[in-house]
């Protein structure tokens, strides 16, 4: 029998960074009888794997299963093999194209491995749809989508905007939420998590609980994060403002000292285990100009950094992202490449002829070369970054796309907060010499 903590006080730990309870008073009675008999709570959050990667925006929900997970109950980490072909069409202004099997199975695995990173792999009920979905027959769907009404489904609002505006519904995306909401059902949840704009889809689960003779299952929606860029768009990769949780500890360091000072708050109660008296402390400090926001973000960017990586890199992480930004110094373990110096040369009949460099020096497209040592995803993109005047090299800004360049001394390159280490092999081979 588990030994779980006071009602209060599991209330108290589970509303941290919550949105909204739906309901509270239900979660509080279904707590009292998992204190009372000992039987943990069945608490599911479902991810459909659309992307092979996940980034903090995704950890929000996972930190919420994580606390449940703490105080004993079962977290099932649902992946929607069977949901994801038919995509989630929640936010979408026009139909999504489904993925394939091959993609989904390969994006599932990926998030298998990424997960436990936050929960307990051995506590943790890693789960698939297709599970049941596979085995479902057409008289099965039609009873399913018996039990819900066109009406109902259009009271969703981006379905709602989609039929006032004219625009396709498909009618596998009317599924969806029916499909989404069948898995509480298959699983016997009693709490389901998600995103605020899951709401519609969380409560047809509790819906179609009680449809099928079940209790329904408590909501807790968490608050949408915000993107590491300037603006209240949602982190997302499509929108270049997500912090992968994979990605280096100095990257993830310098994304989250990018942020607002006012953005810092809903990180710090999102992504972290800090406590909301505490945050508030720190708030009221750094309103009162008791302590500096940098130092607080300081904090926040190592505790990130900590659990996706370690204490030591984030603490590596922290001197580098000084020496780069506060110093102006280079960091210690900076990436190297070697680079094929024709491949990036200006040649004659290029349309440069104009420039001509001392023997010892020559001319380098610096766009080519940010495109091909990965500070940019192309030339074009790269040249983005040099009129936004976010190239440097060996610390000083460049703006012009030719650089004069002697080919047998290395150089920094920064774009951003991306740094790497250039030098030049005049061989039409080039490999990267470390990562």
């Amino acid at each position: 029998m588990a030994n779980f903590p006071p009602v209060d006080e599991q209330l108290a730990y589970l509303k941290k960074g919550a949105a909204e309870i739906v309901k509270e008073s239900e979660l509080r009675s279904k707590l009292e009888r998992s204190l009372a008999s000992g039987k943990p709570l069945r608490v599911k959050a479902g991810f459909d794997p659309t992307a092979p990667d996940l980034h903090l925006g995704h950890t929000v929900l996972l930190r919420k299963l994580k606390h449940f997970q703490d105080l004993g109950h079962t977290v099932i980490f649902l992946i929607g093999d069977f949901t994801g072909m038919i995509g989630d069409p929640t936010g979408r202004s026009a139909t999504r194209p489904p993925l394939t099997r091959e993609q989904i199975v390969e994006n599932a695995e990926t998030y298998k491995a990424q997960v436990f990173k936050i929960l307990s792999p051995e506590k943790t009920v890693v789960d698939f749809n297709s599970r049941w979905f596979s085995k479902f027959s057409a008289e099965d769907f039609i009873r399913l989508t018996a039990k819900y009404t066109v009406s109902q489904m259009l009271e969703r609002e981006d379905f709602h905007k989609r039929f006032r505006d004219e625009k396709p519904i498909a009618m596998h995306e009317l599924i969806y939420p029916l499909a989404q909401g069948y898995d509480s059902v298959a699983l016997e949840a009693d709490v389901e998590l998600g995103g605020t704009d899951q709401k519609f889809n969380l409560l047809v689960g509790r819906e179609l609980q009680r449809a099928y003779g079940q209790e329904s299952q408590v909501v807790l929606t968490t608050p949408i994060l915000e993107g590491w860029r300037q603006g209240a768009a949602k982190m997302s990769k499509s929108l270049d403002n997500a912090i992968g949780i994979h990605e280096p500890p100095l990257e993830m360091y310098g994304k989250v000292m990018a942020i607002s000072d006012e953005k810092m708050w809903p990180y710090y109660e999102l992504l972290t285990d800090v406590g909301v008296i505490e945050i508030r402390a720190m708030m009221g400090d750094a309103a009162n100009r008791k302590e500096n926001p940098m130092v607080l973000k300081k904090n926040l960017a190592r505790l990130i950094v900590t659990d996706f990586h370690s204490a030591d890199a984030a603490r590596r992480a922290g001197e580098d992202w000084a020496k780069q930004f506060q110093k102006d110094e280079t960091p210690a373990d900076i990436e190297e490449v070697l680079v094929a110096f024709t491949d990036v040369e200006v040649r004659p009949g290029e349309g440069f002829l104009d420039l001509q460099g001392e023997e010892s020096e020559r001319n380098v497209r610096l766009d080519k070369l940010l495109a091909q040592i990965g500070l940019a995803d192309s030339a074009s993109d790269a040249g983005r970054k040099r009129k936004q005047k976010a190239v440097r090299v060996n610390g000083e800004l460049k703006t012009d796309p030719i650089l004069l360049w002697n080919p047998k001394e290395p150089l920094t390159v920064r774009a951003g907060r991306k740094i790497k280490k250039v030098t030049f092999t005049l061989s039409e081979h080039a490999t990267k010499l470390s990562s």
